[in-house]
């Protein structure tokens, strides 16, 4: 397992150019000091007016309006509103939505494995040990891979539905349990029933490799802490496309942990971009319309088109969606803080006693 390392090497700028950058820095500076001193001498109605943020609303209107009609985009919208109440749908049957890629879910939460030419990564474990013996083990089968192949359980999180079923895949096939450092001390310090004995830590952006397969292990946290988000091929029809699963789904309660969320959401989306990402799948398959995906493609296996494949470009608009919806929440914190809506107070406090998806 390899963490890349940033290159922070630079070329110092050489004496004249080092002249013209100084000169231009301090154009920059008095052209900032004159802007500033022209603000202040605005008319108060119109100096008020520049100072005013975006409201929670005009977050949210942005959201809606680049989601459009698309489902998966109007699912996430919905998933990310304030006072959102998860479904509670029946589990569909396992399916493998690519060549290499298998979900196995109980409707609520999915596991995603990962087929490599020497045994299977798995992401995330359902919610209990039971559930991995009799939902997880036998829908591996169903889908043609040997459970007792599975190397690494990746849990992208420390919530129980997320790591509930890792311990027994552990003790069952000697596989290798992987977190994030602080959601194993967040484990630690909260000792829920069925967690798993901490194993291995993910540093960011770590290159976990199996057989002909390398998934990259980015932290996304906001979420939980030590939220993980995996990035990794999905190879169909002699065609390979890069994958990514968003690790944690509900913003967390603390504003602070929201501003954290969307940090991670354009920090995330960049590092999609330079990978290609073109395909988009979450652990909660209800909050993208990917319970309706597994189903079209049920329908049609051979079908030209992959409803999970939803472009670069596509995929890049799901997180844009994503950010506003974030940047809507802290606004609609603030906003009730401030005493803007006493509306707004009451809808972000029953936001916070939604899923811990």
């Amino acid at each position: 397992m390899n963490v890349p390392q940033a290159d922070t090497t630079r070329e110092a700028p050489s004496g004249d150019h080092r002249a013209t950058a100084l000169t231009r820095r301090r154009f920059w500076q008095l052209g900032a000091a004159a802007v500033t001193a022209g603000a202040a001498s605005l008319p108060a109605g119109r100096a008020a007016y520049a100072a005013t943020a975006k409201s929670a609303q005009d977050y949210f209107d942005k959201a809606t309006a680049l989601a459009g009609d698309d489902p998966v985009l109007k699912s996430i919208v919905n998933a990310l509103t304030a006072g959102y109440a998860p479904p509670r749908p029946p589990a569909p049957a396992p399916l493998r939505i690519f060549d290499n890629v298998g979900v196995v879910s109980v409707g609520f939460v999915s596991a995603t494995a990962i087929l490599t030419s020497r045994g299977i990564i798995l992401i995330d474990a359902l919610n209990n040990p039971d559930e991995a013996e009799q939902i997880l083990v036998p829908g591996l089968r169903e889908l043609g891979a040997d459970p007792s192949t599975i190397k690494y359980v990746v849990v992208t999180h420390a919530h129980g539905d997320h790591f509930g079923g890792a311990q027994y895949l552990a003790d069952r096939y000697g596989a290798r349990v992987l977190m994030a450092p602080a959601d194993w001390d967040l484990l630690a310090s909260t000792a829920p029933a069925d967690a798993p004995t901490r194993d291995l830590d993910i540093a960011d952006g770590q290159r976990l490799r199996l057989g002909d397969t390398t998934v990259t292990l980015h932290h996304t946290p906001g979420h939980t802490p030590g939220t993980v988000s995996p990035i990794f091929p999905a190879r169909r029809q002699h065609r390979t496309h890069t994958a990514m699963t968003w690790g944690g789904t509900n913003p967390p309660t603390a504003t602070a942990s929201k501003e954290t969320y969307l940090s991670s959401t354009l920090t995330f989306a960049s590092r999609m971009r330079r990978a290609g990402v073109d395909v988009e799948l979450s652990n909660h398959a209800f909050a993208d319309y990917g319970l309706e995906r597994l189903e079209e493609l049920r329908a049609a296996p051979d079908g030209r088109d992959n409803p999970f494949v939803i472009g670069t470009s596509g995929a890049q608009r799901f997180m844009k969606v994503m950010e506003n919806m974030l940047r809507g929440r802290i606004a609609l914190d603030r906003e009730a803080a401030s005493g803007t809506s006493a509306a707004s107070a009451a809808t972000t406090e029953a936001g916070t006693a939604g899923c811990g998806c």
